[in-house]
C-alpha cells in the first residue's frame, strides 16, 4: 500500500519567472531554495513543500508545449495552508500588493472544513490560502 504524507512539490510553467518568484516569495512568504539556470528552474520553499517555477524559454519549459494563457492553464489551483490564519490581515496584505482576490469561503481541505481565500498569481493561476479546520488550532 502507498501512503501519501503531503504534497512534495508543484511545478508551474512560468511566462515571467521573476514576476512569479516575486509573488510567491515577496507576497506569500516562500523563499528561494535552489536555482538551476541551465534548465530554467527555480525552486521555492513553501513550508515542507516546494513550488518549482519552470521558465517557458528554458530547457524544461520548452518540453511542455504552448505557454499557458487566458484560455489554458497549467492547473486548476494550488492550495497553500497558512499558519496563524488571520483573514482580515491576509486580505489587507494581498490588497497592499495589488493581488487580485477571488471568492472567500469555507472549503474542505486536507485537515477538514475551514476558511479559505482564492487569489491569483501574476500568470492567472488560482491560489487558495487555507486556514485551519473548524474546531482546530492549526
Amino acid at each position: 500500500m502507498i501512503r501519501i504524507g503531503e504534497i512534495d512539490h508543484v511545478v508551474l510553467r512560468a511566462i515571467d519567472p521573476e514576476a512569479m518568484r516575486h509573488f510567491y516569495c515577496d507576497v506569500l512568504g516562500c523563499r528561494e531554495e535552489r536555482r538551476q539556470d541551465a534548465i530554467g528552474l527555480v525552486q521555492l520553499r513553501a513550508g515542507v513543500s516546494l513550488i518549482d517555477l519552470v521558465s517557458m524559454d528554458g530547457k524544461l519549459g520548452r518540453l511542455g508545449g504552448a505557454a499557458p494563457d487566458a484560455e489554458g492553464h497549467n492547473m486548476d489551483h494550488l492550495c497553500l495552508r497558512v499558519e496563524d490564519y488571520d483573514e482580515p490581515a491576509i486580505l489587507a496584505h494581498l490588497e497592499a500588493h495589488g493581488v487580485r482576490v477571488g471568492e472567500l469561503g469555507l472549503r474542505y481541505g486536507a485537515r477538514g472544513e475551514g476558511p479559505s481565500i482564492y487569489c491569483y498569481d501574476p500568470q492567472g493561476n488560482m491560489v487558495e490560502l487555507k486556514g485551519p479546520a473548524l474546531g482546530s488550532r492549526g
